[in-house]
């Protein structure tokens, strides 16, 4: 698999991965955490992040931390400091932000993204029939941020979100965009075309990756 052979290129640190929220991910975490695969990943090294969440507790339905747990973290050997969730319990969404872009810093160990050393080695992404990626929506303030890692994101949804910014998730050695089903292929092409649609924006400083089912690659 994919996540496998990122991980195991990886020698002079410990590997930080970004995860990807929604349904399409899921099936993937849930193989990951499965024979044979669970044994070709370092879990006691890898440090897991998230490229957004609702503002929701992670108990919720609704939450990507309770997705993945339920997919993959609740069934492998992963300590609690490598599991890096967002810090919902925060009283904002913009606080919420904050405490996560510090996070991201402590682990990264810098305040500021170098050139030619991302801050992820892995990071998964889908994409929304709108275009959007992570919780970066069509004509929200976040597109626009050029220095902050995080971002709060109110309006665009029912619930408040909290999503990495374009310049933390091109910060990543490789990203891959993850599409299924007939209903993604029309934003799929628009993608590649480069379209002014959010995830269009993802231009990793390493190497961007699409894996997408015939249908949602329009065959």
């Amino acid at each position: 698999m994919f996540v496998c052979s990122v991980l195991a290129a990886i020698g002079d640190h410990e590997p930080r991965v970004c995860l990807a929220g929604g349904t399409t991910p899921k099936r993937p975490y849930e193989i990951l955490s499965t024979f044979p695969l669970v044994f070709e990943v370092p879990w006691y090294s890898v440090h897991w992040f998230f490229g957004d969440e609702r503002f929701v507790p992670h108990s919720h339905e609704n939450s990507n931390a309770r997705m993945v747990t339920e997919a993959m973290f609740g069934k492998v050997p992963i300590g609690a400091a490598y599991m890096h969730l967002v810090p919902t319990s925060k009283a904002t969404p913009e606080e919420a932000a904050s405490a996560y872009e510090a996070e991201l810093q402590k682990v990264y160990g810098a305040k500021e993204l170098k050139p030619g050393r991302p801050l992820f080695d892995l990071t998964l992404l889908g994409i929304g029939d709108d275009g959007h990626t992570a919780s970066l929506f069509p004509g929200t303030a976040a597109l626009q941020e050029t220095k902050r890692w995080t971002a709060s994101v109110v309006g665009a949804k029912p619930e408040p979100r909290i999503t990495l910014t374009y310049p933390a998730l091109n910060s990543s050695h490789h990203v891959a965009i993850l599409a299924a089903g007939a209903g993604k292929a029309a934003i799929v092409k628009r993608i590649k075309n480069r379209e002014p649609v959010p995830a269009s924006g993802i231009r990793p400083s390493g190497t961007l990756h699409w894996f997408l089912d015939k249908a949602a690659a329009g065959v």
